[in-house]
């Protein structure tokens, strides 16, 4: 293999190195599981294995006429296997789904990742940064974009003084909440009657609100809502 050669890989790494750690850096800012690392890894990874296509010659000594290389197969199987690396950071919290977004960060990383291997840089570029756009700028589009907002409610009452289920289930629903997978326990160890539940609305503030009724109420012991997004 000549020198130039060494030196085009070491381009093409480079360049994959830089791309996936810009788009992991955004991934870490926003404190998601998959993050600079992650992304840089699945860039450079995506990289090494096109290189090892693209220059097939220098390892592999095969008839040409009954060898046919044929590079896509390649990017095909990076593809694949970058399926299982984006379901292991989707996580399902009741009704909502989590991981979705970095999920696809992970797979357009990859597919930059290919194209630096293959030495298409303007297209690297490109992507770079219509992902970054994506990831930073759409998302400040998308908090202001009227959307469904999901949160999983606890709550827990004296078991003298608890309230009903359709009583409590009313109680939500006029602060604009939609009731959802409810389930509640009781405790007699403790005396106490517990309400678990995914609540959703369309109305911003109105968790706000719902937390400063339930603080007030002097019957309940504990609550807690938890917000669950992407």
């Amino acid at each position: 293999m000549l020198q130039g050669d060494y030196l085009t890989m070491l381009v093409h790494l480079l360049v994959a190195t830089i791309a996936g750690s810009l788009i992991g850096f955004e991934r870490s800012y926003q404190g998601r599981p998959a993050g600079f690392r992650t992304h840089a890894l699945v860039c450079v990874a995506s990289a090494l294995l096109m290189l090892l296509t693209l220059h097939q010659g220098a390892w592999f000594h095969g008839n040409a006429e009954v060898v046919r290389v044929d590079p896509t197969r390649m990017a095909q199987g990076i593809m694949t296997g970058i399926g299982f690396l984006g379901a292991g950071v989707i996580v399902k919290e009741g009704a909502s789904v989590r991981g979705l977004t970095t999920a696809a960060s992970i797979w357009i990383t990859a597919a930059i990742g290919i194209l630096a291997g293959a030495g298409f840089y303007f297209p690297v570029v490109v992507g770079t940064a219509v992902t970054l756009g994506t990831l930073s700028a759409f998302r400040w589009i998308e908090n202001r974009m009227p959307q469904m907002t999901y949160l999983h409610h606890y709550v827990r009452f004296p078991l003298s003084r608890a309230l009903p289920e359709s009583a409590y289930r009313e109680l939500i629903e006029q602060h604009g909440f939609r009731v959802s997978e409810f389930a509640y326990r009781v405790n007699l160890e403790v005396g106490s009657t517990e309400y678990e539940m995914v609540i959703s609305t369309r109305h911003p503030g109105a968790e706000q609100r719902l937390a400063r009724e339930l603080a007030n109420n002097a019957d309940i012991l504990e609550f807690r809502l938890k917000l669950s997004g992407d």
